[in-house]
C-alpha cells in the first residue's frame, strides 16, 4: 500500500467521522464513560472482504488503546455469518465507530466483489478488466485499491496521469492526429490513448501514433476488423456498456483492455453488522 493511499486513507477517515460525530456522540453517553466491551464484525452474505485498512484507522483515530482482530484476510472470500473481526476497548468508542468503520467496509467490499465476478468472466484470456474514473466522489483511491483487490486493474487514476483524448477533446483540437501531437508536446512521457467511434477513426489512431485506442461502442465485426489492422506497440481497449452479461464475448485475442464503469457505479453495498458485548 503506497504511502498516497495510506494519506488517503488517514484524511478520508477523519471526514467521516467528523461527518458522524459532529459536536458529539449523545448517545453512546448512555454508557458509562469507563465501561469496557468486546464486538464482533459479521458478514450476512457472501462477498470479497476489503477494507481492513479503513476500519484500523477508523478505531485508532478514535481510541489508539482499541484493538482489533482480523479473522479474514484482505481479499478473502466470505459466507454469511461468518465473524470477520473482534474488537475490544471502551464501549463508548467501538460504538461511536461503528457506523463509519462499517460504511468503508461494506462500499470497499461490494467493489470488490463486484471485482472478482467480472475477472473470473476473463480468467485465462489474458485481457484485463479496468476501471474508469465513475467512482464515488472522494472514494477514488479507496475503491480504485478495491478494485484491485478483486483482481481487476486501474486505468488512470484522474485527469493528471494519462491523456484520454475523447470526442469533444478531438473536436476542440481540430482533429486525432492535432491532438495527439499536442498531447506529446504538453508532457511526452505520459500516455497518449484515444477513443474512437468508427474504424475511419481508428485508422487516423494508429497513423498519429496513440499508444492505447480505446473502441467505443464497435460492433464485433468492427472489432474484429480493428484487431486485424491492429499494429505492433499499440494497445486495444474495448469500453461501452459492458456488463458481466456480455464481458466475455469481448475478451478476444488481441485485445488487451476491457473498461468498464459498472465495477465502482453500480456496485452493492454488502451487509455487515456489529455485536457488542460489556465486559
Amino acid at each position: 500500500m503506497n504511502q498516497a493511499l495510506l494519506a488517503d486513507i488517514a484524511e478520508r477517515v477523519a471526514l467521516s467521522l467528523a461527518e458522524d460525530i459532529g459536536s458529539g456522540d449523545i448517545t453512546a453517553l448512555l454508557i458509562p464513560e469507563h465501561s469496557a466491551a468486546q464486538a464482533a464484525i459479521i458478514t450476512r452474505e457472501d462477498a470479497v472482504l476489503c477494507g481492513r485498512p479503513w476500519v484500523d484507522e477508523v478505531f485508532r483515530q478514535l481510541d489508539g488503546e482499541v484493538t482489533v482482530e482480523w479473522l479474514a484476510e484482505e481479499g478473502a472470500a466470505i459466507a454469511p455469518n461468518q465473524v470477520i473481526c473482534q474488537l475490544r476497548g471502551n464501549a463508548r468508542t467501538l460504538l461511536t465507530g461503528e457506523r463509519t468503520a462499517i460504511n468503508f467496509l461494506q462500499t470497499l467490499s461490494g467493489t470488490a466483489t463486484i471485482a472478482r465476478h467480472y475477472a473470473a468472466k476473463v480468467a485465462g484470456t489474458g485481457v484485463r478488466i479496468l476501471d474508469t474514473r465513475k467512482t464515488i466522489p472522494g472514494l477514488r483511491l479507496a475503491q480504485k485499491y478495491a478494485v484491485t483487490v478483486g483482481g481487476c486493474h486501474n486505468h488512470r487514476i484522474g485527469l493528471y496521469d494519462a491523456f484520454l483524448i475523447k470526442e469533444n477533446h478531438i473536436a476542440a483540437c481540430g482533429g486525432i492526429s492535432a491532438a495527439v501531437a499536442r498531447a506529446r508536446n504538453i508532457a511526452p512521457g505520459k500516455p497518449v490513448e484515444v477513443e474512437v467511434e468508427t474504424l475511419g477513426e481508428y485508422r487516423e489512431a494508429l497513423g498519429a501514433g496513440a499508444d492505447i485506442i480505446m473502441l467505443d461502442n464497435f460492433s464485433l465485426a468492427d472489432v474484429d476488423t480493428a484487431i486485424k489492422l491492429k499494429i505492433e506497440g499499440v494497445k486495444l481497449e474495448i469500453s461501452g456498456n459492458l456488463d458481466d452479461a456480455n464481458i466475455a464475448d469481448v475478451a478476444l485475442e488481441g485485445i488487451d483492455y476491457l473498461s468498464s464503469g459498472s465495477l465502482t457505479k453500480h456496485c452493492r453495498a454488502i451487509d455487515f453488522s456489529m455485536r457488542l458485548n460489556t465486559l
